[in-house]
């Protein structure tokens, strides 16, 4: 494995301008403009992100999601309340995304508070989905042991089929959550490691922005 990872190539996208001198004032106009950028260029995936939570016990956990929304207030995502992360943000609201786009060698990494937006939102969120998303959803258990697989496709054949017969059904434990942060990072790769690192940290007045070393 130490071969083959060291043989792999690294950095092989194709870095994009950045002026961090030009940035703006919020993070999240800045976000708006690299996702387009990503998008533009064929980054596959580019709304995955990496959602990083702790529990109460600080043990640490990860998984990929998708990005629901970007706005002036944060980033959304959503779960089911049986999940490990609902579980893990109860019990310590801080957490963290990471955005990886290869093909522009670029990441962003954002950190903060998360809070749970309430049942309307989270009605939204889910009646908001494709039926395949929603009967994929109420269809499991997260977590709980699973027998076989031919049980996981019968439970998801009943749930397609329930949410097929009452289209405005929602879910009961469907979350919708938005991690406001206080700190985003801009990171621009090089070829050269010459890596740009641009960090927004918010205060009492608003948002403050700097380079630092990478």
């Amino acid at each position: 494995m130490r071969e083959l990872l060291r043989s792999l190539p690294a950095l092989a996208g194709t870095p994009l301008t950045f002026d961090p001198g030009a940035a703006p004032d919020d993070p999240l106009d800045l976000f708006t403009d690299w996702f387009a950028a990503a998008v533009d260029a064929g980054a596959p995936e580019p709304h995955a992100a990496t959602l990083a939570t702790a529990d109460a016990d600080g043990r640490p956990s990860a998984r990929v999601l998708i990005l629901k929304d970007v706005g002036p207030d944060g980033f959304a995502f959503a779960t089911d309340a049986r999940s490990a992360k609902a579980a893990d943000l109860a019990a310590n609201p801080r957490a963290a995304l990471g955005f990886w786009w290869p093909a522009v060698v670029r990441q962003v990494r954002v950190t903060g508070a998360a809070r749970h937006l309430g049942a309307e939102a989270s009605a939204a969120d889910y009646l908001a989905r494709s039926p395949a998303s929603r009967a994929a959803a109420a269809g499991v258990r997260p977590g709980e042991p699973l027998g076989s697989l031919d049980e996981l496709r019968d439970a998801m054949t009943a749930a397609r089929a329930r949410v097929d017969s009452d289209p405005g059904f929602v879910l009961p434990s469907w979350q919708a959550w938005l991690v406001v942060p206080d700190e985003v990072e801009f990171w621009q790769g090089s070829a050269d490691r010459a890596h740009v690192r641009l960090v927004y940290r918010r205060d009492d007045t608003g948002w403050t922005h700097r380079l630092v070393w990478p």
